[in-house]
């Protein structure tokens, strides 16, 4: 199989030899992480947000974007010291033992298996409103289908694809930014601190963190960077220099755009909470910004689909490969395609969950599982940088203590500032992960088993 772009051209299978190809340099880390970001993700659960915080999405954008800038260092600390393939599962396990990683790792797999998942329910949410006689399932159910059909048969030039499709959404960016703009400017006496002033209907900070804590989900990409230490050129150099410029770059479009947006339609009365941004654009640019936001929406949502699919797929591999999950499902790969076809149909078959639940629940789920993975990256950098290498003289304390320290501090905070379902369910989740560690390894009397993703 031809390597192309990230996780999208599922090279999972090892190659018959178990050896992925580093072929990709910083640009293309860092498209992948905006790709899978999602530029226009402000969007996604922007009618939702705005009303949780009283209209001062802006503001519950800076807190997660400070946030996750504590984050990603952290996660670009841990990418030199363990550049290979693996994220947050890895830095846990090598930092505080197989248990604790194996914890991490099945948080973290929340996220990417729901990934997919709000992708097709968002497709689903915006082509309905565009075609009101088609139902929302069917083109779920589409999306899953052509995306599914992508990840089995491998993406011969996905690289290409996502540099179109970041393409045509900077081009949208730009346009709904004019068109906005002049909006605006024609108005006259628009108060340009309203969006963080709000509109007070839901006041106090507590709303604000409540909202940070549900828009951690935006941010998603830059871990997802960190999955590919395997497949790039330099990795010491390219995969942390990739993590700090995506999650910047994501975070300033984020608070920019929905700045904008509130200033074009200051109000949280929509048509649809969930698709609560198409009111923005017919306010912003009638019909034609409806349009073309869908069109470059639904792109944009198909590639991060895509890749979000290809990164669970190939996680879930290799825990069949490594005998963590059955091997017979989830470790088998294809001999026709080289993919790991079970695990590509089992994350398909969890997306159907996409026609019955709602957004605002996804994306809670999905940003604790984040949540939980972020605070333990955070600990692992005081833990093998503070504690085990004993680096702590000089700015080391800074960069070994101080900063992961507010990491773990700030995310903590989100993670409680979620809903009480939300951390319910999550906790579940990890009790489930739990409960299946302690089978694994008959009630920790034998080894947990580790997951080998750096082909060691």
């Amino acid at each position: 199989m031809t390597s192309t772009d990230p996780g999208a051209d599922q090279q999972v299978a090892e190659q018959h030899e178990g050896h992925l190809r580093r072929a990709l340099g910083l640009p293309s880390l860092v498209l992948f992480g905006l790709v899978y970001m999602v530029p226009l993700t402000v969007f996604t659960t922007y009618g939702i947000v705005t009303q949780t915080t009283g209209g001062r999405l802006p503001v519950a954008y800076v807190v997660t974007l400070i946030a996750m800038v504590f984050t990603a260092y952290s996660y670009a600390r841990m990418s030199r010291a363990y550049p290979v393939a693996g994220s947050a599962y890895t830095y846990a396990q090598k930092s505080f033992g197989a248990p604790i990683g194996f914890l991490s790792g099945w948080s973290l797999l929340l996220d990417y298996l729901f990934l997919p998942m709000i992708n097709y329910l968002v497709i689903g949410l915006y082509l309905e409103a565009a075609f009101p006689a088609v139902p929302a399932w069917v083109f779920v159910l589409l999306a899953i289908g052509i995306v599914t059909v992508l990840n089995i048969v491998g993406i011969v030039s996905v690289a290409r694809a996502n540099f179109v499709i970041i393409a045509v959404q900077a081009i949208f960016i730009v346009t709904f930014v004019a068109l906005a703009t002049a909006k605006v400017s024609g108005k006259g006496g628009v108060d340009l601190m309203a969006p963080f002033a709000g509109d007070g209907t839901a006041n106090g900070f507590g709303v604000i963190a409540a909202g940070a804590a549900i828009l951690c989900l935006s941010f998603l990409g830059f871990d997802a960077v960190s999955t590919l230490s395997e497949e790039a050129k330099d990795p010491t150099r390219n995969v942390p220099r990739a993590i700090l410029i995506a999650t910047i770059v994501s975070g300033v479009i984020f608070v920019v755009l929905s700045y904008v947006a509130q200033l074009v339609f200051p109000s949280n009365n929509f048509a649809d909470v969930d698709a609560g941004s198409l009111d923005v654009m017919v306010a912003a640019g009638g019909d034609f910004l409806n349009t073309f936001f869908t069109a470059a929406y639904v792109a944009g949502a198909l590639g991060s689909a895509l890749t979000s699919q290809a990164s669970v797929a190939r996680i879930l591999y290799a825990m069949g490969r490594d005998g963590i999950l059955p091997r017979r499902v989830f470790g088998h790969v294809s001999p026709r395609f080289s993919t790991p076809v079970f695990a590509i149909l089992v994350v398909s078959v969890v997306s159907l969950l996409a026609i019955v639940i709602d957004l605002a629940t996804l994306a809670s789920l999905i940003s604790f599982g984040a949540l939980v993975a972020f605070s333990v990256v955070n600990l692992s950098v005081i833990k093998h940088y503070f504690v085990d290498l004993r680096e702590r003289s000089g700015s080391a304390v800074l960069s070994n203590l101080i900063v992961p320290a507010i990491g773990v501090v700030l995310t903590i905070w989100l993670w409680t500032s979620l809903s009480g379902f939300t951390l319910v369910v999550g906790l579940c989740w990890l009790a489930v992960g739990l409960i299946w560690l302690l089978g694994v390894t008959r009630g920790f009397r034998r080894p947990t088993p580790v997951l080998h993703l750096d082909n060691e």
